[in-house]
């Protein structure tokens, strides 16, 4: 990142007015300068959740973010701040701070989906910020992921055979990094402790019962989809940073005003970030730099202002054709620039300038393939092969007519002498035309021993001979010492030495024609030879992302099996535990209701020996009563001894 882009505080990158997502023309012009690949860390979270915070500590600075202090959400839209890698020489680290989710001032969560959506289109790492621990209800905050598929396309036109294309978004899905704030409970699992990942790592297991219903399907949604869209996942745990109202004033805060451990885990989280996030890359593994995220934003932001789905086949496709056509500039440029310095007109054969061609546009074929991508069916190669084909043609008239006007000029300027000779009527006397001849021989032979001719040499030298016909003519005919029969005898010598020389220029335009078809024929091999390596390299590389996707797929479903076989052993053990529960409570109930019998008869026992014992001594009271009466009866019969004796003996009864 150069000094002329270096940012010293943030800037909002794509602007929510009014719940309309636009993109900042400022933060795209200086996308545009930085030509370095872009590490893209974004973070997403509910507002008041302390995003900003990290985010600072990642630019280096303790402030540039607004952290806010109030319950109000103060972040809107989606804020870039571009700072020079700390670690990776050579790449820029952009952090793109987003607004709170959950803003209740916003009235609908469209616009929180959007953003979520666009952090993870735009990032490498993809941060998620949240409160305490994971738990269902979070995992219900984290609806949003679960309506990726919905929001984001794979393919312009997707296959209609094909089943989920969200299966391929792991394939350039950014990192996903859990980040937990305020974190209090220990972490154990059945009385083991356990690491941060591995914590995220048991959360995300699905939940399942004995059946899955829709509501078990509703609950495991935003797990499923992180463990399926996300490539790679990460945890980290923050205590809480101090207490009270130091929460409003992190910014101004020391780290050792702050609680240890905090700071020793922002630490780690930083270190994390720096060294194992990875550069932004599309499909083909392109690298992506400033200008190709200033397109992505400026394709994603109006797929979504005109009430599309963000498709990233286009925007890789609409990054491509900006690419592919400056690509094509790039490699026409190169090569007029090195034509005109390398090739001096005229050529002394075409084959001269052939070679300079072909290799000028291999040099520029290889350019338009380093700065070019996803050039489909080959299109801006063939548009460029096509107009450095045109390039030559120009460069072909050009050297005809360069050494055509060197040709015309040296025969002028060889055969002026000449011409003012035969003016001055020296040649037209007996024995001239043999002196006229000779001349020309030797004016002739100066004309070849000339460098730098070029190809048009021979034609040139034809079509000037040819304008000197009529004055050799006159010039015979006025030699005296020649007869008639030695005059035809020249006029066919003239003639035949025309003839040849006019098939010595047919042979050699046929040479250049049958050189011009092996220069294509040679192209066109090379073009089909590379084609051909080419499209071997992308279904290797196909063959290859297929395996992997076939290997994920039965990692998954081994996983699925071995968690379902676990999820059955768990149900037959409980089912299991529960019969014999069910049996001892059964068990239990019989020895109840056994026992219960045995008390209610040996109850019933004692009731009815105490009911006959009551019955025996009611007898046994209604004989005394009986004895008494028929004693009373005896007493008035018997003398006053014994009424006073039964008199005496009654209390005694009664006390009985």
């Amino acid at each position: 990142m150069t000094s002329e882009t270096y940012m010293p505080s943030p800037v909002c990158l794509i602007e929510n007015v009014k719940g309309q997502l636009i993109a900042n023309q400022e933060a795209l012009g200086i996308l545009t300068n930085i030509k370095q690949p872009l590490v893209v860390v974004a973070i997403v979270g509910f507002y008041r959740t302390g995003k900003s915070y990290l985010m600072n500590k990642l630019s280096g600075q303790k402030s540039g973010f607004s952290l806010g202090s109030t319950v109000q959400s103060h972040t809107k839209g989606i804020w870039m701040w571009c700072v020079p890698h700390p670690q990776k020489e050579g790449s820029t680290l952009v952090l793109l701070d987003t607004e709170g989710l959950g803003d209740v001032e916003k009235g609908d969560n469209q616009n929180d989906c959007w953003i979520f959506a666009l952090a993870v289109l735009l990032s490498s790492t993809f941060v998620y910020n949240s409160m305490g621990v994971i738990n269902q209800q979070a995992m219900d905050q984290l609806h949003y992921v679960t309506e990726l598929s919905e929001r984001i396309r794979m393919r312009s036109s997707p296959d209609q055979n094909e089943v989920d294309v969200s299966d391929e978004f792991v394939s350039f899905f950014p990192d996903f990094v859990w980040t937990l704030r305020d974190f209090t409970l220990d972490l154990t699992v059945d009385g083991k402790t356990i690491s941060p990942d591995e914590y995220l790592e048991h959360s995300m297991k699905p939940i399942y019962g004995t059946s899955q219903t829709n509501k078990e399907k509703e609950l495991n949604l935003p797990r499923l989809c992180i463990q399926k869209f996300f490539p790679k996942k990460k945890c980290f745990v923050f205590e809480r940073p101090a207490n009270g109202r130091q929460l409003g004033q992190l910014e101004s805060l020391q780290d050792q005003d702050l609680n240890p451990d905090f700071v020793e885990q922002v630490a780690e989280f930083c270190s994390y970030v720096f060294s194992c996030s990875k550069v932004k890359t599309l499909s083909g593994g392109i690298r992506v730099n400033g200008p190709r995220l200033e397109s992505l934003v400026i394709t994603y932001v109006n797929a979504i202002s005109s009430g599309s789905q963000p498709c990233m086949e286009n925007a890789v496709l609409a990054l491509s054709q900006t690419e592919n056509e400056t690509a094509v500039q790039k490699a026409i440029a190169h090569y007029d620039q090195q034509i005109s310095q390398r090739v001096q007109l005229p050529t002394e054969t075409l084959q001269e300038l052939l070679n300079l061609h072909r290799a000028n546009e291999k040099e520029a074929i290889m350019i338009f393939r380093q700065n070019s991508f996803k050039d489909i069916n080959e299109v801006f190669l063939k548009q460029l092969e096509t107009n450095l084909e045109t390039k030559l043609e120009e460069f072909l008239k050009k050297n005809e007519q360069a050494s055509s006007d060197r040709c015309s000029a040296l025969l002028q300027d060889i055969f002026s002498p000449l011409e003012e000779d035969v003016k001055q009527g020296i040649y037209y006397k007996p024995g001239g035309y043999h002196l006229f001849m000779k001349k020309i021989r030797e004016l002739k032979k100066k004309y070849y021993e000339e460098p730098k001719k070029g190809i048009q040499a021979e034609d040139v030298l034809r079509k000037f001979l040819q304008s000197k016909e009529e004055v050799s003519d006159a010039i015979l005919q006025a030699d005296q010492t020649m007869t008639e029969k030695e005059k035809e005898t020249e006029v066919e010598h003239v003639r035949a030495e025309t003839a040849q020389a006019t098939t010595k220029m047919q042979k050699e335009m046929q040479q250049e024609y049958e050189q011009l078809l092996q220069k294509k024929e040679k192209s066109y091999k090379e073009h089909t030879k590379q084609l051909t390596e080419k499209l071997e390299k992308e279904w290797t590389q196909k063959r290859e992302t297929q395996q992997r996707n076939e290997q994920l797929l039965q990692q998954e479903e081994k996983s699925h099996e071995e968690l379902m076989k676990k999820l059955t052993e768990k149900v037959e053990k409980e089912q299991a535990q529960r019969r014999e529960m069910q049996q001892k409570n059964e068990q239990l109930l019989q020895q109840k209701e056994k026992s219960h019998e045995k008390l209610v008869k040996k109850l019933t026992k004692k009731i009815e020996k105490e009911q006959a014992q009551r019955r025996e001594m009611e007898q046994k009271y209604e004989q005394l009563l009986q004895q008494k009466e028929k004693s009373n009866e005896n007493v008035k019969q018997e003398s006053p001894r014994n009424v006073t004796t039964a008199a005496q003996e009654k209390p005694q009864f009664e006390e009985e």
